[in-house]
């Protein structure tokens, strides 16, 4: 902000928008707070509907749900179903169980269809083993019509783009893909790392748990683009959600098994993978 002022930029909504999202992603608490105090203090600048979504998002992240709660209340209108997404969605994130069945009620007093609500409290509930109450989200969803989008992510090779989703056996490369994964699987567990199977949506045994996991979508894409292209070659992933924690641990040791980069767009942001590590630094 300081910058631009010295270069006499104009700031205006928009501006704030990209910083308030900005310090959201890297967890940057203070200095979004900061900034948005500053708007209407220092810049004449009334914060709309979508400043807010961003504070109560950076808040969430970072584990001040309370704060957040009560940011909402002291707000000069009433909450909107995005502002009330953006604090589920960090129910998720933390196992705020008690809270997230709030939230989504109040999500869907406000928009009956809205999918963001039903998906990510039944992601809560099977994140917690609470599969009777998954259960009656997906059912309340298949009632009312409402459909979750399915994970998809793609890569392109030689010019021509490949997409995966979750098992998918459909591709011509399948069995090498997976032969490649289940190599991987084991080189990865002799460096550590152990799936977590909070990210499984489905009532399984842990091994059962452990296969699904090792056949996400990224996954898939990363292992075609592993066998499709050189050493050396950067992978460019495109997931349509947000990357899993599971997967997003996976790849980081994949990365540093394969000497590659691998760069994924989620529905969130870039991550950069190289040598074990991400460019978000684990917070998404």
């Amino acid at each position: 902000i300081g910058k631009m002022q010295m270069k006499g930029m104009k700031l205006d909504h928009t501006t704030f928008i990209s910083v308030l999202s900005a310090c959201s992603h890297l967890g940057l608490v203070e200095e979004g707070c900061l900034y948005f105090n500053s708007m209407n203090r220092d810049h004449g600048i009334t914060p709309g509907v979508t400043h807010y979504v961003c504070i109560i998002d950076l808040l969430g992240r970072a584990g001040s749900l309370e704060e957040a709660e009560f940011f909402m209340k002291e707000m000069p209108f009433q909450p909107t179903a995005a502002m009330w997404v953006a604090l589920l969605a960090a129910c998720r994130i933390h196992g705020y169980v008690d809270l997230a069945k709030h939230t989504a009620e109040c999500i869907l007093e406000l928009e009956s269809l809205n999918v963001a609500a039903f998906v990510l409290l039944s992601n809560i509930y099977a994140a917690t083993s609470m599969w009777d109450d998954r259960g009656k989200v997906r059912k309340m969803m298949n009632a009312r019509g409402v459909k979750k989008e399915s994970g998809c992510s793609s890569i392109e090779v030689n010019g021509q783009m490949h997409s995966f989703a979750a098992e998918d056996v459909s591709h011509p490369q399948t069995k090498a893909i997976y032969a490649l994964l289940k190599r991987l699987s084991g080189q990865m567990a002799d460096e550590g790392y152990v799936a977590d199977t909070r990210f499984v949506l489905h009532d399984v045994d842990d091994e059962q748990k452990e296969i699904y996991l090792s056949y996400h979508s990224e996954k898939l894409a990363i292992a075609f683009g592993l066998i499709n292209t050189s050493a050396g070659t950067t992978i460019r992933i495109i997931k349509n959600l947000r990357v899993c924690g599971d997967c997003h641990m996976a790849t980081k040791f994949i990365s540093r098994i394969s000497r590659r980069e691998i760069i994924v767009r989620d529905a969130n942001r870039f991550h950069h993978f190289k040598d074990g590590f991400c460019s978000c630094g684990d917070y998404w």
